[in-house]
């Protein structure tokens, strides 16, 4: 008998910590039958980059509603506004003088076209006058030209490639001399009396052909990908290497033309959306937990990591939960947002338009920040975050969980993300934050943000992560609490920090 009491206390004991069977059939169904990698490669690959008013932003929106159909779950677009259309073509950027070479270039987002032909011309620099009356005097000489805007790069290769090979000496005499080169620019521009927003208006106006820009990442060869300040002419940016080869022909006096062609549309103002999944609750389907990452991009690469990774990590977290926990307690909506990258302005708008959902949402895990496993979440200035989010992680395997850090109660999201649209009005929403990967200098923003970056072993981690996330959200008998606590003392200052405020979507756009 007491054998058997043994045995009882025993499997009792592992049946109270146990496993529980829904997150043992998230784990397995997250690493058999994965379909991040066909996700991926059909989002990435096939659709491409997702600029907002582009017809590949509208081509993923409805991608997506396939999908999530395929997989049996509901799913919608939901218009939030208007944005201006364009979609890029086929461009030809070319050094014809002293020598022929095509440049690593392309155009910025809702850059005009040369309306079918090539423009040929002469590149100048913007010259270090004495001041703005002096600039004035210059401008007309950029009439017929194409004018280079960036400063040139005293090297290529980033900063972590001088600390393994170089010389201390060597690589601090690099640091000083791009510290001086940076301040030297930045006064050369500042005495125009314009800045680097407003310029390129002025030189179009002036007459120029096209403005030419070089914005580094300082990855190898890697450029970030921005908006064009032009509405008549072309601006394009130049890989570091190439933009160098340029700027130091024309600073020799060897004069180097370029030729340009870009065959962009401009397809006037487009209705924008958000896409919507949803797996209705079966206890209590007027409270919500979502899943959140922005469905947009810039366009320089295909949005890998910006935000590709986190838009199929919430795709394969809810396919995975619609298989295993089919009727789940609260309502599981899965956001999709559109122009995160012009000002999370999609669930701005998503606030705005559904304070039914935003005042009875249980919680919101948001995932924006690259490819690698998520290694912290904090508790967004809530006071009793830790006592929810912690339970939830206690249930996630070791496996998964493991180098994941936390902070608590933790600083507001000041609107580096999505969650931050949330959080401002007093929604708990929770970023999901990754390993970095070389996110920063690498891929976030740039021309090589592609399939190839991404780590799929890290992602199914980090759905896995979101699916049991959910779960526990979903079967937690009591609702998260609002209550916030007190923000931090500055110490230099003495000021208390003061709770996000909440800002208005920018519902058309883009503006120059």
């Amino acid at each position: 008998m007491r054998l058997y009491a043994f045995v009882f206390l025993l499997l009792f004991s592992f049946a109270a910590a146990g496993q529980d069977p829904v997150i043992d059939a998230i784990v397995k169904e997250a690493s058999e039958n994965s379909q991040l990698e066909r996700l991926a490669h059909e989002l990435f690959d096939g659709i491409g980059p997702r600029l907002v008013g582009t017809p590949q932003m509208q081509q993923a929106h409805d991608w997506a509603i396939k999908k999530y159909a395929d997989w049996g779950i509901t799913a919608r677009n939901e218009k939030w506004g208007e944005w201006k259309g364009w979609e890029r073509g086929v461009s030809h950027i070319d050094m014809i003088y002293p020598r022929v070479k095509t440049l690593e270039a392309m155009q910025l987002a809702w850059s005009p076209s040369t309306n079918g032909k090539a423009v040929v011309g002469e590149l100048v620099i913007i010259p270090d006058l004495d001041d703005s009356l002096a600039f004035q005097k210059w401008l007309p000489a950029v009439k017929g030209k194409f004018v280079m805007m960036s400063m040139p790069q005293p090297t290529g290769r980033p900063d972590y490639n001088w600390k393994e090979h170089g010389t201390p000496e060597s690589f601090e005499k690099m640091k000083a001399q791009r510290t001086a080169l940076t301040e030297a620019w930045d006064k050369r521009i500042a005495k125009t009396g314009k800045t680097t927003r407003t310029l390129p208006a002025v030189l179009e106006k002036a007459g120029a052909l096209g403005i030419v820009t070089s914005n580094w990442s300082r990855g190898f060869g890697v450029n970030k990908i921005f908006q064009a300040r032009t509405t008549k002419v072309p601006t394009i940016d130049v890989s570091l290497e190439d933009y160098g080869m340029l700027y130091r022909l024309q600073e020799s006096g060897v004069k180097p033309r370029i030729s340009v062609r870009t065959d962009s549309k401009d397809l006037g103002m487009v209705p924008t959306f958000n896409t919507i999944a949803e797996i209705k609750g079966s206890e209590k389907p007027d409270e919500y937990v979502m899943l959140s990452a922005h469905f947009d991009s810039w366009d320089g690469g295909t949005g890998a990591t910006d935000n590709g990774t986190g838009t199929i990590m919430m795709m394969e977290a809810l396919r995975i939960l619609k298989k295993v926990y089919p009727n789940p307690k609260r309502t599981i909506l899965v956001g999709h947002w559109g122009s995160e990258e012009q000002g999370l302005n999609g669930s701005r708008a998503f606030v705005e338009d559904h304070p039914d959902i935003v005042n009875n949402l249980h919680m919101l895990f948001n995932q924006d920040n690259g490819t690698g496993r998520i290694r912290e979440i904090t508790g967004q200035g809530f006071l009793h975050a830790y006592d929810y989010i912690q339970r939830y992680l206690s249930k996630v395997p070791e496996k998964v969980r493991n180098g994941l850090t936390t902070t608590f109660p933790g600083i507001p999201s000041g609107g580096g993300s999505d969650n931050a649209s949330f959080t401002s009005v007093g929604a708990p929403g929770f970023g999901l934050n990754a390993t970095s990967f070389s996110y920063f200098d690498y891929t976030w923003h740039t021309n090589r943000d592609t399939y190839d970056k991404v780590v799929f072993d890290d992602l199914r981690s980090n759905a896995i992560l979101a699916a049991i996330l959910v779960y526990q959200a979903c079967e937690d008998p009591n609702k998260f609490p609002r209550e916030k606590s007190f923000l931090p003392v500055d110490s230099k200052t003495g000021a208390r920090a003061n709770w996000p405020e909440p800002r208005k979507a920018t519902r058309k756009g883009p503006v120059n």
